[in-house]
């Protein structure tokens, strides 16, 4: 199936969508909003924090650059003509230097400038990306953050700028109201064996995640199917896109974490839990679009709307 769709219905294509249209009516006429004040007070919290940590330091709301690195030496400042086109006023017109070798980045500060890695000055030349390391060295001048990701065979540099003006800006995200119609049970059917699905990212690169499995459930007496991978030991991360795309949610999709299930293989899928991916936010990001059979032929008025133009 190219798109995710209930399964076999009528079979009448023009009753079968009549059917769909007239329960997902019904249910919002019956007004499944979230009359249980804990249920409601539960979601306001997991809100607030999800808008803090937009805000914090390791939020999405201050990237403040992207820059991809070449295989050899990359200059970076805020002089134009470096390789990395640095922030002015934040940094000096030559910041240092970042040298790519084989996997292998090291960064070397422009003479007379401190840059601080991981909070202690750098004297010489630092190796801040390399698969020895547990995790990428984080760069400091001023205001400004900076580290290496790596996407695929490429290699980045993340800028954030802790002043950056959005931070100040930002006024939170509108959501839909809350609707326990959309916090339903999900059941984890897991392949029976180990295998991946491809997951193809803004930038244009795909990488294979392993598949923990597919969750099976019932919106207005239909079923239907999401592919989720694992985050971290006891999480599932669901990568979908649903009707209400581009004109009431995100173009490309949301994001939506859940439990993983346990011995009865049982989860909840809380949709009001859906939220904006990094690029709703920064143009600054690579995130991961949703799988064709992740895309759902139904809508899914829940969780965050819209956020900016990106």
């Amino acid at each position: 199936m190219d798109e995710l769709t209930a399964e076999t219905g009528p079979v009448n294509p023009y009753a079968r969508t009549f059917f769909v249209l007239w329960g997902l009516t019904m249910l919002a006429l019956a007004g499944f909003r979230a009359d249980d004040p804990a249920y409601q007070a539960q979601l306001d919290s997991w809100h607030r924090q999800r808008v803090e940590s937009l805000k914090s330091e390791n939020g999405w709301l201050n990237l403040a650059g992207l820059f991809w690195l070449k295989e050899g030496v990359n200059e970076a400042g805020a002089d134009p003509g470096n390789d990395l086109t640095f922030p002015v006023g934040k940094t000096p017109a030559e910041l240092g230097i970042f040298k790519l070798a084989k996997g292998t980045v090291q960064f070397e500060p422009a003479p007379g400038t401190m840059v601080q890695a991981d909070g202690k000055p750098i004297l010489g030349t630092a190796t801040v990306f390399s698969a020895d390391l547990a995790k990428p060295v984080t760069l400091a001048h001023g205001s400004l953050r900076w580290f290496v990701i790596k996407r695929g065979d490429r290699y980045a540099v993340r800028l954030r700028d802790l002043e950056n003006p959005l931070l100040s800006a930002f006024k939170g995200i509108d959501r839909f109201p809350a609707n326990e119609a959309y916090r339903v049970s999900a059941r984890l059917e897991k392949p029976t064996v180990a295998r991946t699905i491809p997951i193809l990212d803004v930038t244009g690169q795909t990488s294979q995640q392993p598949l923990a499995g597919t969750l099976v459930f019932t919106l207005a007496g239909k079923t239907y199917r999401l592919d989720a991978v694992g985050e971290g030991q006891d999480k599932l991360f669901i990568l979908f896109g649903d009707a209400t795309n581009t004109h009431e949610t995100y173009g490309s999709g949301r994001f939506l974490y859940a439990d993983k299930p346990g011995p009865d293989g049982l989860t909840m899928l809380d949709f009001n839990q859906s939220i904006n991916p990094p690029c709703a936010f920064t143009p600054f990001a690579t995130c991961p679009l949703p799988p064709k059979q992740n895309r759902l032929a139904v809508a899914i008025p829940a969780g965050e709307k819209v956020f900016g133009d990106h």
